[in-house]
């Protein structure tokens, strides 16, 4: 499996590569791949930690599971490749953008716009086997996640975190406020929108004021 991955984000990740749940994951993650359709693609996995290097990351936003449908997943967070058609949960995104922000719903549910802009767009669980949610969940990937949230919290100043639901929620709870602005709203899914919570969040907004005053350059959402 040729992965890539932004070489600032190496010395970061290494640490947790030589821990010994990794390998066990990794033996895992090959058995998988070998015998089953699993999503994204294994040169996709790491995606998120290419597309948006160490030293870039400004805002993260935190999802759990890869879209388990065919040609969905590209390896960010609520993002799907070009020509694939908008999931709800990046519909909703997008129409609280329009409305906080005034800019149209774009065309492509690509977000590597935004990780190339500083966005981490970190799922908890990097893989899962098609049409299965959560198949992947318990296999080490969530140790990982966890530590690379507390790297960026720990190592990073004034980083600007969504945490879009109760499971990102809980999964945030190591990050510093202190140093960090922490943004949370109900999940942008149909089912948890429709109670309210998600709509009128203006995270994005928030966030592009939050990193002007610190005198970090905006997210062009």
């Amino acid at each position: 499996m040729n992965v890539t991955i932004a070489e600032s984000w190496k010395p970061y990740l290494q640490p947790e590569f030589d821990k010994p749940y990794f390998p066990k994951l990794a033996e895992f993650l090959r058995q998988e791949y070998a015998s089953q359709r699993i999503y994204p693609p294994g040169r996709l996995i790491f995606n998120a930690f290419d597309k948006c290097s160490f030293d870039d990351a400004r805002v993260v936003i935190l999802g759990q599971d890869p879209y388990h449908g065919e040609g969905q997943a590209n390896g960010l967070a609520f993002s799907v490749a070009d020509g694939i058609t908008k999931p709800p949960s990046l519909i909703n995104i997008f129409k609280e953008i329009q409305d906080d922000l005034g800019k149209p719903i774009p065309k492509s549910g690509n977000l590597e716009r935004w990780a190339s802009q500083g966005v981490m767009l970190l799922n908890s669980t990097l893989t899962v086997r098609a049409g299965q949610a959560g198949s992947h969940q318990g296999k080490g990937w969530e140790t990982f996640t966890d530590a690379v949230i507390k790297i960026l919290s720990e190592q990073k100043e004034h980083v600007v975190f969504m945490l879009w639901g109760a499971y990102a929620q809980k999964k945030g709870a190591v990050i510093d406020d202190s140093k960090h602005l922490i943004l949370k709203a109900k999940h942008p899914s149909p089912m948890a929108a429709q109670w309210g919570g998600w709509f009128g969040n203006k995270h994005f907004s928030q966030a592009n004021t939050y990193l002007e005053s610190k005198g970090l350059p905006p997210i062009e959402w």
